[in-house]
């Protein structure tokens, strides 16, 4: 899933990381694969933090990417990697978060959701999120009840080890 999240990150950052001065050339393809692991490791920590709900919440694809909490937290820790890695100052590096991860999420949110489309698979994607092999119509049938909260607390248990 890694290799198919880089591929693409790299096919939608041309003008937030390879069109940019602030980034030189040598370094986009580190700042793509940053760009990668700082969307894996922000949904990894979603469902870590007890917010499987905003995690299936993006990938129902009835909301807009921008106005879920999981891409503000994406995009969070994107900027904090592209100031601590290359030098970015928190203007830069936020330009380039807000115009390039939303991007990727909404690529990512319709090819899990396109039967046409097997680059991503959402019940893999989530067995990597959360450590295990996961049904994804169990955990949106857990969700989707009044009783999410004793769902939260069984599906954490489950994936608690994975992420301590």
């Amino acid at each position: 899933m890694l290799d198919n999240l880089i591929n693409l990150v790299k096919q939608q950052a041309g003008s937030a990381i390879i069109n940019n001065n602030a980034i030189p050339n040598e370094q986009n393809n580190d700042a793509i694969e940053t760009a990668s692991h700082s969307i894996l490791n922000g949904l990894k920590g979603a469902v870590a933090n007890g917010n499987i709900n905003e995690v299936m919440g993006l990938f129902g694809g009835k909301q807009d990417v921008t106005q879920n909490p999981v891409t503000r937290h994406i995009e969070g820790g994107f900027i904090q990697n592209l100031m601590a890695k290359f030098g970015l100052d928190h203007l830069q590096a936020s330009g380039i978060a807000t115009s390039l991860i939303p991007m990727v999420l909404e690529k990512l949110v319709h090819k899990t959701n396109d039967p046409n489309d097997s680059s991503f698979d959402l019940q893999s994607m989530l067995g990597q999120i959360t450590g295990g092999n996961t049904n994804v119509q169990d955990i949106m049938s857990k969700f989707s009840t009044s009783s999410a909260g004793t769902a939260a607390g069984g599906l954490m248990d489950k994936v608690k080890g994975f992420f301590d």
